[in-house]
């Protein structure tokens, strides 16, 4: 299956930057593609602990994975290093075998001159999922991230 592996530089600490990536408001403010909104159903911060997400599209188009113009996944926290790591392992609720399996998501912070790197590894995207998408996605919701910490967490990541 396929792997998509994304740097992105934050002019923030690592700390901020930690913090975003487990904080429920923070999650539904920045991890959604541009022209989806996010509605966080569960979150439970903490190794094993579970999540479950929706990503609506703003306007329909019949490509949601879930129903015609959602995707929602479940998943949990298989790994929490505070400031350092979060390893989630995340899958598609969906009746399409081509959209179904296990994901894994890495998310690796690391100190850079003004702030942070994140690494960010997505392994065994599912074949349904074109790796140019996935890639374009997570470049999106990366960059409405590395705004929402830039601002202090409290401006509209979208700004």
């Amino acid at each position: 299956m396929p792997s998509t592996q994304i740097r992105r530089h934050i002019h923030a600490p690592r700390a901020a930057v930690y913090r975003a990536l487990i904080d429920r408001e923070a999650i539904a403010r920045w991890k959604v593609p541009l022209g989806m909104t996010c509605h966080v159903h569960v979150f439970e911060p903490w190794e094993g602990g579970a999540y479950r997400i929706s990503l609506t599209y703003d306007a329909p188009t019949g490509t949601g994975k879930t129903t015609s113009h959602t995707d929602t996944y479940h998943g949990r926290f298989a790994k929490l290093v505070p400031n350092e790591q979060v390893v989630e392992v995340t899958e598609f609720e969906t009746d399409n075998p081509a959209m179904q399996g296990a994901m894994t998501v890495t998310m690796t912070l690391s100190d850079v001159d003004g702030g942070t790197e994140l690494f960010a590894v997505h392994d065994n995207v599912p074949t349904g999922v074109s790796p140019a998408d996935n890639e374009l996605g997570w470049r999106e919701s990366l960059g409405k991230l590395a705004a929402f910490v830039e601002r202090g967490g409290n401006a509209p990541a979208s700004s």
